[in-house]
């Protein structure tokens, strides 16, 4: 698989309260995924990317909600999300923009 597919594969990570407690308890991450992407490259996508080793994929799809927009119907785009379950001990690192964002303010206020 190809950088470019990766980064089509895979949208990006979920942060929600409970993406949060999955991977703290369980091992899992979740990611936002193109909603025509397989189990097996969500797995090699994740695997390649991050250097873990994968152990299942399950995905769901959410179906957008129809909204109104003053006289006009919209509709949500739909939205396919993968629960990827890592190797017991592995974790992706994510970038952890709000850390670096702090001691860059700190660092400037001195």
């Amino acid at each position: 698989m190809n950088n470019e597919r990766i980064y089509q594969v895979l949208r990006g990570p979920v942060f929600s309260e409970k993406a949060q407690v999955l991977g703290d308890t369980a091992g899992v991450q979740v990611f936002k995924v193109d909603i025509h992407a397989t189990k097996l490259e969500i797995k090699k996508a994740v695997e390649q990317l991050f250097g873990v080793q994968v152990v299942k994929v399950n995905t769901t799809i959410t179906k957008g909600k129809t909204k109104r927009f003053g006289k006009t119907l919209g509709r949500r785009s739909d939205v396919k999300k993968a629960y990827v379950t890592l190797k017991a001990g592995q974790d992706v690192e994510m970038a952890d923009l709000g850390d670096t964002a702090a001691d860059s303010i700190s660092n400037t206020a001195e």
